[in-house]
């Protein structure tokens, strides 16, 4: 029985630290300003339409 408790102990770790990071990336995608969320995926679509040819 103690071996289901720990399993279940990790499993809840794990899901707790997914939502921090979740949390984390949120906060730093909203921090951007609009005019850096379109700088950025100009230049993302720059490098992806090098790769592709």
């Amino acid at each position: 029985m103690k071996l289901w408790k720990v399993i279940g102990l990790a499993a809840f770790a794990g899901v707790a630290a997914s939502g921090v990071v979740v949390a984390r990336n949120q906060r730093r995608r909203a921090a951007y300003t609009p005019d850096q969320v379109r700088e950025r995926l100009r230049e993302r679509h720059a490098e992806a339409s090098k790769s592709t040819g």
